[in-house]
């Protein structure tokens, strides 16, 4: 895993000898691919924005997902058109795992159909045509900044249009009043267990907290062929409570006190 970080990382650089769009410029939390390019740039303006937390269709001509952000705050986006020799899942990843060495916290990841279509997330959503692509070539990723930063929000989407032309779009949302208490999608942990390996909680240094509870035991309960170790202060007090909530003894086991908070990690 960390290898496989500090390589794609490596395939990032602040500078490009790429031509970029006049006046456009990164965003500084999420380095850019070397010799991507800047394709679209949307300058820091204030709007009411609204983030989904589920996969979106459209009925009756109205927008419908399971979940959203809904704030008022200053959005700042760039599109990057990426090198033929990288693609979009190169790039989302990439930038995923940069965001979350700073600790971002993950509310919602999709990819491919689960996301939806991607007509929608171009044009409604980013209210951007070129991101309109296969929707088996689709990610989407919602996340929030840590404090002191966490009224911010960063939002990733990266396609692959029928062209075999990759883009990644980045999106900064500041919102202008506190965001209060936004949790992930039970979905959305277990795509990230399965993909990182692990589950960090250390906000969560007490006794079982419900919200969280029922939304881990979801998340694990998703796919039961996993066995996880739970670690942590309460390690015990939490995996006695994941069994009272459906999942099954014979898949966890407790590990040690590693540091803060609540840490699940996945056996393999």
């Amino acid at each position: 895993m960390r290898s496989f970080s500090l390589l794609m990382l490596s395939c990032f650089s602040p500078l490009s000898l790429a031509v970029d769009l006049p006046g456009s410029q990164d965003l500084p939390i999420v380095p850019r691919m070397t010799d991507a390019q800047i394709v679209d740039y949307r300058p820091t303006a204030e709007l009411e924005r609204i983030y989904p937390l589920g996969s979106i269709r459209k009925i009756s001509g109205q927008l419908r997902f399971d979940g959203q952000v809904s704030a008022r705050g200053h959005v700042t986006s760039v599109t990057y058109e990426l090198p033929a020799e990288h693609s979009s899942t190169e790039a989302f990843t990439a930038a995923r795992e940069a965001l979350q060495q700073q600790d971002a916290q993950l509310l919602f990841w999709c990819q491919a159909r689960d996301c939806g279509e991607s007509s929608l997330w171009a044009n409604e959503v980013f209210g951007n045509a070129k991101l309109y692509g296969a929707d088996s070539e689709q990610a989407y990723l919602l996340l929030r900044l840590a404090a002191p930063k966490d009224n911010t929000l960063v939002a990733l989407y990266s396609i692959t249009r029928g062209n075999r032309k990759a883009y990644l779009h980045v999106e900064q949302f500041d919102a202008v009043a506190p965001l209060g208490d936004l949790l992930p999608t039970s979905a959305t942990l277990l795509r990230e267990l399965k993909s990182t390996g692990e589950l960090d909680f250390p906000k969560l240094t007490q006794t079982p907290d419900d919200k969280w509870l029922r939304l881990i035991s979801r998340g694990l309960n998703l796919d039961t062929t996993l066995r996880v170790s739970v670690s942590g202060p309460n390690a015990e007090a939490w995996r006695q409570s994941l069994i009272e909530q459906g999942v099954r003894a014979a898949r966890m086991e407790t590990g040690g006190v590693d540091g803060p908070g609540l840490h699940i990690k996945l056996l393999r």
